[in-house]
């Protein structure tokens, strides 16, 4: 286990509320994300950070919450300072390394960012202990997370990496995989994000990153879209980690259920719910959400076409709750993209499957990934010789 608690700084609830205050479409979330982004920024005397929201027209100013702030802050700054003078004058080293992690902390805490990042990396090279240097790593992937500054997050995970596969223990070991695989979530790579979120399920200790719920509907949400269908209900549908949370979660336990269920009418109305409810309120997942929804359609079509040799549109149409107009227009696009191997009859209303063959499918990509291979060694040639 760590060796102590692991504070909740800085807090990554406030740049999603900033988010939904920055979304015209979330107008109806938006009293409620001002109340939480002004109580947060209070609570931890955030004046850089009051700064910036305000600067980005999210805040109106208010003057004498700023002074407050400011004013708080450069007490305990000064406080921080002084026993920091102290321990370099009287202490030893681990004493020093302590002070220099509190002001570190203070100022991650508050959201001064240029100087959190230099205090952070200043105690990490004045810290010895291994899994200090493993939490002190973290806090500065929190940082990125909170700035949404992707080169720092993708730089110290590496870091983190190193210092893990030197000797971290079980805890940080657990927090790192969480961590990792948010950061993928975040840049669109689904699949290695819900191997690593997956395996975090029952052993999940990062709430300085996020809630347990919000934990379980990441991993949920991206084990629908990757996972097949034996791995879907072992891994997700029964987790009784996702047993005992999807009570809460009653949109995400439809969107599964109903698609496992191959209930798809009811699975396209749970996907829309989803969307509004999950994805584009998400400061995480906004990005994606286009990108989500159109591959979770692609999933239940291939899932509906693989159990027949044909089918004929109105009864495709009357299995997802959509008009024949709809479906041969989606079917279409990802037909004619590669996403699904089918033909579609306009003339007599019929979709016939054509899947290929697995050996003639892995010849082609063989053959394909082969003519890529000759033609980079035939650009290098020409470059060495």
């Amino acid at each position: 286990m760590a060796e102590e608690n692991v504070l909740p700084i800085p807090n990554l609830a406030l740049p999603q509320e900033c988010f939904v205050l920055q979304q015209s479409s979330l107008s109806h979330l938006h009293d409620t994300a001002c109340v939480a982004l002004l109580r947060g920024i209070k609570a931890d005397q955030m004046a850089p950070y009051y700064r910036l929201v305000v600067a980005a027209n999210v805040l109106p100013l208010d003057q004498s919450l700023l002074d407050k702030l400011e004013k708080e802050n450069t007490a305990e700054l000064e406080r921080l300072d002084k026993v920091l003078k102290e321990a370099e004058e009287t202490e030893g080293e681990s004493d020093i390394a302590d002070a220099l992690r509190a002001k570190a902390g203070y100022l991650t805490r508050i959201g001064e960012k240029e100087k959190a990042i230099e205090a952070q990396q200043l105690a990490l090279e004045k810290t010895a202990g291994l899994g200090s240097r493993i939490d002190i790593v973290l806090t500065l992937v929190r940082i990125g997370f909170f700035f949404g500054d992707n080169q720092l997050i993708s730089t110290n995970l590496t870091k983190a990496d190193e210092f893990v596969e030197k000797g971290g223990d079980w805890d940080r070991r657990n927090r790192l995989k969480v961590y990792r695989g948010l950061h993928l979530l975040s840049i669109r790579q689904f699949k290695p994000a819900s191997a690593l979120l997956i395996d975090a399920l029952s052993t999940f200790t990062a709430t300085e990153l996020l809630s347990y719920n919000d934990f379980v509907s990441l991993t949920v949400i991206a084990g629908t879209l990757t996972l097949n269908r034996v791995d879907l209900k072992k891994k997700i549908i029964s987790a009784p980690e996702v047993i005992s949370a999807l009570p809460e979660l009653p949109t995400l336990a439809d969107t599964t259920k109903n698609l496992y269920d191959c209930h798809y009418d009811k699975f396209f109305v749970a996907l829309a719910t989803l969307e509004q409810t999950h994805l584009l309120p998400s400061r995480l997942l906004a990005p994606h959400a286009r990108f989500y929804v159109r591959e979770m359609r692609i999933l239940a079509y291939a899932q509906l076409l693989q159990s027949y040799s044909s089918l004929t549109l109105d009864s495709l149409a009357h299995a997802f709750g959509v008009t024949v107009d709809f479906v041969d227009n989606e079917l279409s696009r990802f037909i004619a993209s590669g996403r699904l191997h089918a033909t579609i009859d306009r003339v007599h209303g019929v979709v016939e499957t054509n899947r290929p063959a697995l050996k003639n499918a892995q010849t082609d990509t063989v053959i394909r990934k082969g003519d890529i291979l000759l033609n980079s060694v035939q650009r290098l040639s020409k470059v060495l010789y």
